[in-house]
């Protein structure tokens, strides 16, 4: 609300808004201080008014940070991640600092010094979203920025790739294990990731209404690139899917709950360094060694990158 009060023989109208420069008025009349007050309010909500850069003296990275967590990260297909990314990095030092303060210097700073802590995938993992919202602040958010700092700072390299493959006697212990287990999703969830390099967030939101059982045809409508797209299922694949959809209408499990599940059967088959992501990587490998073409196993997998395609294929000699 606009803050109207005599001062003399005057209406004096003030106005203060958070992330808004402070606007001040003078009038003879009270009706003309409330109209011209009702009128700038307008403005400043709606971002009418040019900003002041002062308001980069009073506003944080974490400031920024909260709000794209809160308003744009919220809509990522892997938002839970994400947002929770976002909020280890608020309790960090840089999120301390004001935006007319830090530069790339900061956040280079800023990496360095997280990866005495964390692998160069987490610190790769952290700064996309970051550089995403100074971009977005920008272009959208009307915050005078005149630079992205996240652009001018080297990413580690990264050096995780992995070649593990699934060996014929290990894929047997591991559905063994799998075959041990009290839930009833693990043992076609491994299945279906083996039949069609689907990840584990795709698994984990196959619904009914997705499956064609006529045509062998199954919609992942959420994707990590953001874009559905429909697969063939092979007959083990289908018979895979309809037992997962079977066990999920008497539990569907949660995220963290999958994950606990296949920590247990990997260690039951003593298998601790397998990841379930090293399922989509022999899938994507088989693929490969059937002979199949890069746009063919794209249209499984899902990528749109083919040199990423190229980084999960380990053919066998």
């Amino acid at each position: 609300m606009a803050t109207i009060r005599k001062r003399g023989s005057k209406w004096q109208v003030q106005i203060r808004r958070k992330h808004a420069p402070n606007l001040s008025r003078s009038f003879t009349r009270r009706c003309d201080a409330e109209a011209w007050g009702r009128e700038m309010e307008v403005d400043v909500d709606r971002r009418l008014l040019k900003h002041d850069p002062r308001i980069l003296d009073h506003t944080t990275v974490g400031d920024l940070i909260a709000r794209y967590r809160d308003t744009i990260s919220i809509d990522k297909c892997d938002a839970k991640i994400e947002m929770d990314r976002l909020s280890r990095v608020l309790k960090l030092p840089i999120a301390k600092l004001s935006l007319s303060a830090v530069d790339a210097t900061d956040f280079a700073a800023h990496r360095d010094a997280r990866l005495g802590e964390v692998s160069a995938a987490t610190i790769n993992r952290e700064l996309a979203p970051l550089q995403h919202m100074f971009q977005i602040a920008m272009e959208e958010w009307g915050l005078p920025i005149s630079t992205n700092p996240l652009k001018l700072v080297r990413r580690p390299r990264n050096n995780n790739a992995r070649d593990r493959r699934l060996h014929s006697v290990e894929e047997e212990r591991l559905f063994i294990a799998a075959s041990k287990s009290k839930v009833g999703y693990i043992k076609p969830a491994i299945r279906v990731a083996l039949e069609t390099s689907m990840r584990r967030s795709e698994i984990l939101n196959i619904a009914a209404e997705h499956l064609c059982e006529r045509s062998s045809r199954l919609l992942i409508p959420k994707t990590k690139t953001h874009r559905p797209r429909k697969i063939s299922l092979s007959e083990p694949a289908l018979d895979a899917t309809l037992g997962l959809l079977k066990a999920y209408e008497r539990s569907r499990p949660s995220r963290n709950a999958f994950r606990l599940c296949w920590e247990r059967t990997r260690t039951r088959a003593g298998l601790e360094d397998l990841h379930f992501h090293d399922l989509r990587h022999e899938a994507i490998s088989r693929y490969f060694e059937r002979g199949m073409t890069m746009p063919e196993i794209a249209s499984l997998s899902g990528h749109s990158d083919f040199r990423m395609l190229a980084r999960y294929a380990h053919v066998a000699p």
